[in-house]
C-alpha cells in the first residue's frame, strides 16, 4: 500500500492524454496556486456585483450608480472593493474636478476579460444546473 509521503512525493497527476486538455504540460500544483490568487480576487462580497454592470454598458458608471444599484453593501464595502479591482488593473477611474465631485469607472482591457471569463462561467452554471 502506497503512503501519503509517497503520494506527495509525486506530485499531482496532469493528464497528458486527452487531446482537448487546455492544461496540457501545465503544473498542476501551480495551477491550483493560482487558483488562490483568483478566488482572493474575485469571490470578495461585491466583487461580481461591481463588474457584472460594467459588463452590460460602454457607458462609465458613477459611484452613485453603484450604489443605488447595490442595496445591502455598505459605502465602505463598495469603496474597498472598487479600489481593490482599481489596483489589481481591473478598474479604471475617472475624477473630474467639479461641484459636487464626479468619480466613473470603466473596466480596462484585463478587466473586460475578466468579466468575459465570468460569463463564460455563467453559461456554463445555466447549461449544467438545470
Amino acid at each position: 500500500m502506497e503512503t501519503i509521503s509517497k503520494r506527495k512525493e509525486r506530485g499531482l497527476p496532469v493528464l497528458n492524454n486527452y487531446a482537448d486538455c487546455n492544461f496540457e504540460g501545465y503544473d498542476a500544483t501551480l495551477l491550483m496556486s493560482e487558483t488562490a490568487k483568483l478566488r482572493s480576487l474575485i469571490t470578495k462580497r461585491g466583487t461580481l456585483e461591481i463588474l457584472i454592470p460594467l459588463c452590460c454598458t460602454t457607458d462609465p458608471v458613477r459611484h452613485k450608480q453603484f450604489r443605488q444599484a447595490l442595496k445591502g453593501f455598505s459605502t465602505r464595502t463598495l469603496s474597498i472593493r472598487l479600489k481593490e479591482l482599481e489596483k489589481n488593473g481591473i478598474l479604471e477611474k475617472h475624477r473630474y474636478n467639479e461641484i459636487p465631485p464626479r468619480v466613473e469607472y470603466t473596466l480596462t482591457a484585463k478587466g473586460q476579460e475578466l468579466v468575459e471569463s465570468v460569463a463564460s462561467i455563467l453559461q456554463w452554471m445555466r447549461k449544467w444546473t438545470r
